[in-house]
């Protein structure tokens, strides 16, 4: 019985401290990805938003499994110094979402800007961007970036 207990022991040491550190990324995006858990058979409208919802959850999900405890919240800011496209100015529409991954340095905002580029969406939901790039996520266009990445750490942005 002491050697199990002293198994046990080991399971909770620094090696298994060391491996449970998680890495904690920030996104925002002028998209409409409202968590709304609507299926078919719903409001339309809901269902929409949803399979936006899920679509940033299954490209987040081509790297590493996201971890989140906390639906996108949705704000109405200045987006003129946030880092999306310069033709994006004065107050807009903003949703952001954390997610947490299990292991450090298992991803990075580059990796991130390459994975989301021209993921398609469905438009012309709740947005206060209204022309064509509000049907995909841009990532990678300095004058069109509809969505932004940031890494957390200590709980402030990176």
């Amino acid at each position: 019985m002491a050697g199990v207990t002293q198994r046990a022991h080991f399971l909770s040491g620094p090696f298994f401290v060391a491996i449970s550190n998680s890495m904690r990324f920030k996104v925002q995006t002028l998209i409409d990805v409202t968590q709304t858990n609507a299926r078919r058979g719903e409001d339309r409208y809901e269902i929409m938003q949803q399979q936006n919802f899920l679509t940033m959850i299954q490209t987040l999900g081509l790297r590493v499994n996201p971890m989140f405890e906390q639906a996108p919240t949705i704000q109405t800011v200045s987006v003129d110094k946030l880092g999306f496209g310069k033709k994006y100015k004065g107050k807009h529409k903003v949703w952001t979402f954390y997610f947490d991954i299990d292991y450090a340095d298992g991803l990075d905002e580059s990796m991130l800007i390459d994975d989301f580029h021209i993921v398609p969406v469905i438009g012309d939901l709740n947005e206060t961007i209204k022309d064509k790039d509000n049907r995909a996520f841009i990532s990678k266009n300095k004058q069109s970036t509809n969505i932004i990445f940031e890494k957390v750490i200590n709980n402030t942005v990176a």
